[in-house]
């Protein structure tokens, strides 16, 4: 039997101040903006605004423009955009601490309400570890916080014995047009929908009916997007590509080396079996599948890494002989909370955030480069594309890896390591008239010993080529990933 419920003050501060940590981290650490894909989402927003539509075609690259393109985190990218209109990347910055913030907050809190002392600061900090990488300014950090209240909301049914309310529905709405993770939302309803079904004693029809109103409401809801029914099965498309090991977050985990995932996984298991934990089985099947996940795609690990602590909580306070604590909020740590979060998005606010050369952002390069040249058919560094639609030229690939297709992103990898006679006829194929890649990409190396290219600028963070050489075979570009 669990012990009372207790007054606990560390465990009312510890959910304020991880979010005031969190949100800290994403605003002042600039590693939040490495990620070459928030340029094109953002251009993505700027383009919807301008247009008052979303695009159904391909509106930025040189080499499938007008090919089909699902712009399913256009809600997200138009949210950029507009913080980016409001206070430049500062406000970018803020938008996307003011997520982590919000889901550090709802983590903390369901675990505080459970476990207290040694054991959530531990667990909050192993759950942070885990999400560092994934910190960056992309829709998926948006569409966190909706994760968390989804199944959060779907946990306080399940404890009140009854579905849903259909109001919830609502909120997948909103996160099918933010992210393409809204799909995860129906696995959970599922698993926890089955739940109230095998414990159901009676009346297991009522159970039935109401859960199943519950997804069906939630399933219409998720076709109320611009891309209706496609919206819907495009995120399985992308899972099935061949390509995605080819792409840094969607390898699987690495365990050569240790990491902050690998210590989180040994030290959960490590407590979980030598406490008996023990986990509902349906709640244990849902774990067992995000961990599948994690493990298969590095990006996935963010998501186990939100919703394990949620699950485990109470099991691991049964455990661990942990009371509960009492769920009330005290007005004065909230006024305090308050006026710490504004201080510290004032200071960020007043100081600007300039984009130099970093990971995935080629300033200096792009701006050394002539106007006439940058409207040129280029061959560039994936994780450059981004920054180029950002800068208005028209990259060969970028991020929209699932609008390019497997065999299109197939065989630009493999011109990247191709020899110098397969390279000319690839850039002769596609009309490319000048090149920027990493210094550490081995195309690098193959234009140099080419005397039909030469080196026009040259930094730690990309290096540049054109043409010198007239093309020998031009064929017409194709309008489609194919």
């Amino acid at each position: 039997m669990r012990q009372a419920s207790i007054e606990s003050p560390a465990r009312s501060l510890a959910p304020a101040l991880a979010a005031l940590l969190l949100g800290a981290l994403v605003l002042f650490d600039a590693r939040a903006l490495n990620d070459g894909d928030t340029y094109w989402h953002i251009a993505t927003g700027d383009w919807i605004l301008d247009h008052a539509r979303v695009p159904h075609v391909d509106v930025f690259s040189n080499s499938t423009a007008g090919a089909p393109w699902v712009a399913q985190e256009w809600l997200s990218e138009v949210l950029m955009a507009l913080a980016r209109r409001a206070a430049g990347w500062a406000g970018v910055v803020v938008l996307f601490a003011a997520a982590i913030a919000a889901a550090a907050w709802l983590i903390v809190r369901r675990m505080s309400l459970a476990i207290g002392g040694v054991t959530l600061a531990l667990a909050s900090v192993l759950v942070f570890a885990c999400m560092g990488g994934s910190l960056l300014a992309r829709p998926h950090l948006l569409a966190l916080p909706v994760l968390l209240v989804w199944t959060l909301s779907l946990m306080s049914a399940r404890e009140k014995n009854r579905a849903p309310p259909i109001v919830l529905a609502l909120l997948m709405l909103v996160w099918a047009n933010l992210h393409g993770g809204f799909v995860l939302g129906f696995a959970v309803a599922a698993a926890f929908g089955s739940e109230a079904l095998l414990e159901a004693r009676q009346d297991r029809g009522k159970v039935v009916r109401d859960w199943g109103l519950f997804g069906a409401a939630s399933l219409l809801a998720a076709l109320v997007t611009p891309h209706g029914l496609t919206g819907l099965i495009y995120p399985f498309q992308v899972m099935t590509m061949t390509s995605l090991p080819g792409i840094t977050e969607w390898r699987a985990a690495d365990f050569a080396k240790p990491t902050a995932f690998e210590a989180a996984l040994l030290i959960t298991l490590f407590v979980c079996l030598w406490r008996g934990v023990r986990v509902p089985i349906l709640r244990l099947l849902l774990l067992l599948g995000l961990l599948h996940l994690a493990l298969q795609h590095s990006r996935h690990q963010l998501v186990l890494a939100a919703l394990a602590p949620l699950i485990l909580a109470e099991p691991l306070a049964v455990a661990l002989g942990h009371a509960p604590a009492r769920a009330r909020l005290n007005p004065g740590l909230l006024a305090a909370s308050a006026a710490a979060a504004i201080g510290l998005l004032a200071v960020r606010l007043a100081l600007p955030v300039v984009r130099v050369d970093g990971l995935n952002s080629p300033v200096a390069a792009v701006a050394s480069l002539p106007p006439q040249l940058l409207r040129q058919p280029v061959l560039n560094e994936y994780g450059f594309g981004g920054y180029l639609i950002f800068q208005g030229a028209r990259p060969f690939i970028d991020g929209r890896s699932d609008m390019y297709g497997d065999a299109f992103t197939g065989r630009y990898f493999a011109a990247e390591t191709a020899g110098q006679a397969d390279l000319d006829r690839f850039l002769d194929r596609h009309g490319v008239a000048w090149t920027i890649f990493a210094p550490s990409n081995p195309i690098v190396a193959t234009l140099d010993g080419d005397r039909g290219w030469r080196r026009i600028h040259t930094d730690a963070t990309a290096v540049v080529h054109q043409r010198v050489a007239p093309i020998y075979t031009v064929k017409v570009r194709p309008t489609s990933p194919g």
